[in-house]
């Protein structure tokens, strides 16, 4: 089985290209290691830098939704390759190939609180004292911050 699944934090915004009729992001996810206990040295935090693509539909919602910072989930598998540089030397390459990827925040408490992409898809009018949630998919269904009422589960 190859299955990997980490949480952590874009270093930067996806690049998305297309080659072809391909769309595919790129982006670097750093995932925190723990803390490094030496009793010579003080407490650090460590973290792996994980390459991660994703193509088609993953690719698209890299791009609209995914910023630097915003903390996230990634499911997908391990992929090696090879490919021989400029110079002529071999380059091995270990990149995460992103199945699936997963808000682990609110928009609110992610560092990114200014980002326009965020914002834009946040639309509340002043006379809507509680909007109508709304339907992502099937089933997904978005419950405002001020919602006080009681949510079934099936």
């Amino acid at each position: 089985m190859n299955t990997w699944i980490g949480t952590g934090r874009p270093t930067g915004d996806p690049d998305v290209r297309v080659s072809g009729d391909m769309k595919f992001a790129r982006y670097t996810l750093a995932v925190d290691r723990g803390i490094k206990k030496d009793p010579n040295k003080p407490e650090q935090q460590t973290a792996d830098f994980i390459s991660c693509v994703c193509y088609g539909k993953n690719a698209d919602f890299a791009d609209n939704y995914i910023r630097k910072g915003m903390k996230i989930a990634v499911m997908g598998r391990i992929q090696t390759g090879r490919y021989q540089n400029k110079d002529g030397q071999t380059v091995y390459t270990t990149d995460v190939v992103v199945d699936r990827h997963e808000f682990c925040e609110s928009r609110s408490s992610g560092s990114n609180q200014g980002d326009s992409h965020q914002q834009a898809s946040v639309q509340k009018t002043a006379n809507a004292a509680t909007p109508a949630p709304q339907a992502l998919d099937s089933s997904f269904v978005n419950i405002p911050d001020n919602f006080s009422g009681e949510v079934p589960f099936e």
